[in-house]
């Protein structure tokens, strides 16, 4: 089976070829850019390119995209024909070619407002019957390229995943204030509680989507570290997170303290990925208690993916004011 991978000079992209080539399988890098990953170079949004690239592909791992960080940078047109108009480029060529499974790397950005209750509200739950709010261009034109895949996969028979990321990057966090009292690693365990998976699980995920697509036919799955926490924990997530950590790590504290880091004071959303691990047999390795089992033997909680991938950054600009610019 030949898989093409879009996106293969991005962050997942080159992991999931990375996995491909060390298991003896057959994987096509796609990119705008060049790199050790990419095996052919252009626009997802060229349709004769696509059509030419997707030629001998039997499955697609689409993973290219402007992402956040590009909305200060890149203007909406942008976004509608990377996002959008290339997806819809991939999913007909896919079905030209008789593809026999699509997996479309979506994102819980896409969620939008619906992942910030308001003051004094409880923290959010979201699964995949939320109904996402956008909030900026890149929320709209993933969910756009979504309604593209259904679409496609309802009315000319591709069968087609859609999986809603969470974070996975290794890069500082956008906020300022954030980056100023935690440090990254600090802050990226505290996120496996709720809003982060190590990129080697997001390429289990992926792998997985590719198998089990022509018999599930399409579905949308969020993607994201299991969550020790329930539905009953949400009121008190928001008033002190601390205090919920504690209940279900008792030892948390002093694993904290022995490397200078700090529980959050509030969670405002808690991503569930129970209908992933149901449906497609997905086992992620590296949750929160897996941090701690790492902290306690003074191991790094990091997949060997994650530390090859490493930094990336999402711009050939350096910018003054942190990793890159942010707007809403």
């Amino acid at each position: 089976m030949t898989i093409l991978v879009t996106g293969s000079a991005g962050h997942l992209g080159e992991a999931i070829v990375r996995r491909l080539r060390a298991e003896g399988r057959d994987a096509r890098g796609l990119d705008i850019k060049p790199s050790p990953f990419t095996d052919v170079v252009g626009s997802i949004a060229d349709e004769g390119f696509v059509r030419d690239a997707m030629s001998g592909a039997n499955a697609v791992i689409h993973c290219a995209t402007l992402h956040k960080p590009h909305v200060a940078t890149h203007g909406k047109r942008q976004f509608v024909d990377t996002n959008v108009a290339g997806t819809l480029a991939l999913l007909e060529a896919a079905v030209a070619h008789g593809v026999r499974s699509f997996v479309f790397t979506s994102t819980t950005s896409a969620f939008g407002a619906a992942l910030s209750p308001a003051q004094g509200e409880p923290a959010a739950w979201i699964d995949e019957t939320v109904q996402p709010v956008p909030k900026n261009i890149y929320g709209a034109t993933k969910i756009a390229a979504e309604g593209l895949c259904e679409l496609v996969a309802r009315n000319e028979r591709l069968p087609v995943l859609v999986l809603r990321t969470s974070r996975f990057f290794p890069e500082d966090d956008d906020n300022a204030t954030v980056r100023a009292g935690y440090d990254t690693l600090n802050m990226q365990a505290n996120e496996l509680l709720y809003r982060r998976a190590d990129i080697a699980d997001m390429v289990d995920a992926h792998l997985l989507a590719v198998g089990r697509a022509p018999t599930m036919r399409f579905g949308r799955y969020i993607v994201s570290a299991p969550t020790p926490f329930g539905r009953g924990d949400v009121a008190d997530l928001r008033l002190d997170a601390a205090a919920v950590v504690r209940r279900y790590f008792p030892g948390v504290d002093a694993l904290y303290a022995a490397r200078g880091w700090k529980l959050l004071p509030s969670i405002d959303r808690v991503y569930d990925s129970a209908r992933a691990v149901r449906d497609l047999g997905w086992k992620p390795t590296r949750d929160f208690a897996f941090v701690l089992d790492c902290l306690r033997e003074g191991k790094d909680f990091r997949s060997e993916e994650a530390l090859s991938v490493g930094r990336k950054g999402y711009h050939d600009e350096v910018f003054v004011e942190g990793p890159y610019p942010v707007a809403d």
